[in-house]
């Protein structure tokens, strides 16, 4: 994997994203998400009392709060038109690129399924939104 470099900062989207340094180039692996593995039932109860939710469920019971101990990864914006994906392997969460990111540009990800069940309303901007997530 290269070391690619990003950035944290103010975001279109919401708060905070997460943007390259430099170009990084389609199909490749970024990185990891960093934080505290906790079982799925504890992600929930944290999920309930907090606004702010990092937390992704890897599947087989066990969950990344990224919110405690997270990386740089943890300010992936959602997108209806991502340019990057997630990918749960070895009971970690990976990113890689799905085209080409140019310096500048913003890492988004389609969060797929959330605890929101289509009740928050998506910012992405894309001409492809699907006004929720």
């Amino acid at each position: 994997m290269d070391d690619y470099k990003f950035e944290v900062k103010r975001s279109n989207i919401h708060g905070k994203g997460l943007f390259a340094r430099a170009k990084v180039p389609a199909r490749r692996k970024m990185g990891e998400l960093g934080g505290e593995v906790i079982s799925q039932a504890e992600a929930r109860r944290r999920a309930r009392r907090s606004h702010s939710i990092k937390i992704v469920e890897l599947g087989d019971g066990t969950a990344i709060d990224s919110s405690r101990g997270g990386n740089h990864f943890k300010y992936v914006n959602h997108s209806c038109s991502p340019n990057a994906y997630m990918r749960v392997a070895y009971g970690r969460l990976e990113f890689y690129t799905l085209r080409a990111i140019k310096p500048g540009e913003e890492l988004t990800c389609n969060y797929g399924e959330t605890h929101h069940d289509g009740a928050l309303r998506c910012r992405c901007q894309s001409p492809q939104c699907q006004g929720y997530i």
